[in-house]
């Protein structure tokens, strides 16, 4: 996992021009490799302990070995890139990620855009779309990306594992993406959960040829022991003589012209309840820009809350730049890389012009 662009012994002396990037995921991290490597003084900003992001604290260790990972930071840090962690910027409140996270300090993103020549945000998208049905706000309803960030946090050993909810039992995954994959695939196969788990179910409202995680995901899933619930959604939760309880209707799939998949309707008289343990949501997450509503001469998307960048990737406030997640929603690898390495190449466009 290479995110210097450039071998070791190559990085030149610095040019005097100063960046700072809000975000150590993927796209900043891939930032930072590139304008090192053109000799930009580089300072990359986290909440977290560790760089890495979502690499590090969300993802199974299978899917993304974590070796390789900071492997590719180490090689930045001996690059000269410099990391302030456990630092939040910013007064975004991110609901219950601040209170697993924990940063020790939190720097206001205006005086980091005054310090710098230039300044990249990368926050990606690190709070968790709402279901918004009855009873989601039961404590054995929790959402599925925090939960993976708080296992990870206790498994490496940043935070206790009184963080971490409470799983056990009969389990049920709602959503058929990436999140979903790892929030079923964790219990099943991390040791801090496996013996403790009975049964756990994989509710998506399509079939698996919809899933974002894609159908063979899905086999594999089933190969692991979770069971697939295609075309299923929870309506409701509600507790019940002691027992906890998933009322769930079942869809079809109509194809609306214009559309790219089909859209899930519910069937009439499909209802039926199905009891257990916990659920897990993994329904989406939106977009952590780390301010809320204005600031700094920054616009922000109205629908999708995302940051508004120009085709040059600057926002509205000049010298102010965003990549990854946080522009264009969640995504895989591949395109968070790619972003913030297109918004490093504006970044020194921009300077070379000052």
């Amino acid at each position: 996992m290479k995110f210097l662009r450039c071998k070791p012994n190559q990085v030149p002396p610095s040019n005097g021009k100063k960046v700072a990037i809000v975000g150590a995921g993927t796209a900043g991290l891939g930032a930072a490799g590139l304008l090192r490597c053109k000799g930009y003084d580089v300072t990359i900003y986290d909440m977290m302990p560790e760089p890495g992001g979502m690499l590090i604290f969300g993802i199974h260790v299978d899917r993304i070995p974590k070796p390789p990972v900071r492997e590719g930071v180490r090689e930045l840090m001996d690059a000269g890139v410099e990391f302030v962690l456990n630092t939040k910027v910013g007064n975004r409140n991110l609901e219950r990620m601040d209170e697993l996270v924990k940063a020790k300090n939190v720097v206001d993103l205006e005086d980091i855009i005054k310090s710098y020549d230039a300044v990249l945000i990368a926050t990606g998208t690190w709070t968790s779309n709402k279901s918004n049905v009855p009873g989601e706000e039961m404590p054995w309803v929790y959402p599925a990306m925090e939960f993976l960030i708080a296992t990870h946090l206790a498994k490496f050993g940043y935070r206790p594992w009184d963080i971490v909810p409470d799983i056990k039992g009969d389990l049920l995954v709602v959503g058929g993406g990436y999140t979903a994959e790892d929030a079923a695939y964790v219990p099943r196969t991390y040791p801090e959960y496996k013996e403790r788990m009975k049964k756990i179910v994989l509710s998506y409202r399509r079939t698996r040829n919809e899933a974002p995680m894609g159908p063979m995901e899905m086999t594999n899933l089933e190969a692991s022991g979770v069971e697939i619930w295609e075309l299923t959604v929870p309506i409701a939760y509600r507790e019940e003589a002691g027992k906890r309880i998933a009322r769930i209707i079942r869809n079809r799939l109509v194809q609306v012209p214009g559309e790219r998949r089909p859209r899930p309707e519910p069937i009439p008289g499909s209802e039926f309840d199905a009891y257990f343990n916990f659920v897990l949501e993994a329904i989406g997450e939106r977009a952590t820009p780390p301010f809320e509503g204005e600031c700094c001469g920054i616009k922000i998307d109205p629908k999708w809350g995302t940051i508004v960048v120009n085709k040059d990737m600057m926002t509205d406030r000049k010298g102010v730049f965003a990549a990854g997640d946080v522009v264009h929603g969640p995504s895989q690898l591949g395109p968070a890389l790619k972003s913030g390495m297109d918004a490093a190449n504006a970044i020194m466009r921009y300077l070379s012009q000052r």
